[in-house]
């Protein structure tokens, strides 16, 4: 061994010595070693010239503690002082008075740092819920559990929750905590990582969480959108609730995003074929459908001849009848005959006419009433305005 080496083995000795000779004081905390294990309490070596000793009802609030099972020898621990001497040659401690005051300076400091830490429900009290927080007797009240609405708060006993503490008086020992705040500050986090992910364009599945007059509200992972009324459907919708219902999965296109003033705007409709894209396929000129008034206006009415096309029965097609407004003939959910006049598939406008469709159904009935009838008979009107060459 070095000189330098046996030098500093013997300064370290030496302070051993001075630190054992250091007076403890009634009211000290200090940091000392189990060294030995028994039923009734713990031996703790504290670097002074008598070890120290801790009673049973010294260790813990908890009187059932097995010693043996909580401590191993060899632990560091945070004991108080009772007495410098117990009469018997051992410096008498405690440990649960000591960790009552270091908790209460970790508490401190947890709550100067905003930090988050982890209890225990034990209890429920008037108001909220009791936890511990290493034996310090901590409140939650009802509202600050979650940033939903909590229904039975025994459903909370025996769980392990995330809190902050947002109240704390050293004095008067009282602690309050919070797992709401953490709760909102993770659903906010999810929102920018959510609204950061969001393009215009995209597919993405949700719930319908919410309906309105003017459409329903969608349920994205944490970031809520619009489907205004007309997105809904290509049909003629007037209540969301004729599309879809509170609880419904379903896929929706992004149409617009604004993250300034959280907006999100999207459509069940462009997740599903334009009919308009095959209506040549469905319906033709001259031909006669049934549909269903769906809104009447001065100039005529709106009739659905297929689900999400409607067409226009203008005023004077309506009837033979002189007539001023729709409502003298029509009324919105009946049911009528019309006859396609004219398909404009780029615009999305068809013409249709009740009266033709009416015309044509009697002059189909009168032949079918006269056997003799020809066909000739029956359009000789229309074939006399023919020329042939």
């Amino acid at each position: 061994m070095s000189n330098e080496n046996t030098e500093l083995s013997m300064n370290d000795f030496l302070e051993d010595i001075n630190r054992s000779f250091n007076p403890v004081k009634t009211g000290d905390i200090l940091k000392g070693k189990v060294i030995a294990v028994h039923d009734d309490g713990l031996i703790i070596n504290i670097n002074y010239m008598y070890d120290g000793f801790i009673p049973k009802n010294e260790i813990s609030f908890n009187n059932d503690i097995n010693m043996h099972e909580e401590f191993v020898i060899g632990e560091d621990i945070d004991v108080y002082v009772l007495k410098n001497n117990d009469g018997e040659g051992h410096v008498l401690l405690s440990k649960k008075i000591a960790d009552n005051i270091v908790v209460w300076d970790e508490l401190e400091e947890l709550s100067k740092n905003s930090a988050v830490i982890e209890i225990i429900v034990h209890e429920v009290v008037k108001g909220g819920v009791i936890g511990y927080f290493k034996g310090v007797r901590a409140f939650i009240p009802a509202s600050q559990l979650s940033i939903n609405f909590v229904q039975n708060l025994n459903d909370f006993i025996g769980k392990c929750l995330e809190v902050r503490i947002i109240e704390l008086d050293k004095e008067k020992k009282k602690v309050v905590l919070s797992r709401r705040i953490i709760e909102e500050e993770n659903r906010k986090s999810n929102e920018e990582k959510q609204w950061s992910s969001l393009k215009i364009g995209e597919l993405r599945k949700g719930k319908i969480v919410r309906l309105a007059n003017f459409g329903a509200f969608v349920e994205l992972n944490g970031v809520q959108g619009l489907i205004h009324l007309k997105d809904l459907s290509w049909k003629r919708v007037l209540k969301p609730e004729e599309v879809v219902s509170v609880g419904d999965e379903v896929e929706v296109y992004i149409l617009s995003i604004d993250k300034e003033n959280k907006r999100l705007g999207l459509s069940l409709k462009a997740t599903i074929e334009d009919p308009w894209n095959k209506v040549n396929e469905n319906i033709k000129i001259g031909s006669i459908t049934e549909g269903t008034i769906k809104k009447l206006v001065n100039f005529g009415a709106f009739v659905e001849i297929l689900p999400g096309i409607e067409g226009l029965v203008h005023l004077h097609e309506i009837s033979e009848d002189n007539i001023t407004k729709p409502d003298d003939k029509l009324h919105i959910g009946d049911k009528v005959k019309v006859k396609i006049l004219e398909i404009n598939k780029e615009n999305k406008r068809i013409s249709l006419s009740i009266k033709e469709a009416l015309e044509t159904n009697k002059e189909y009935e009168k032949y079918n009433k006269d056997e003799d009838l020809t066909l000739g008979d029956l359009f000789s009107d229309k074939l006399k305005e023919l020329k042939f060459d």
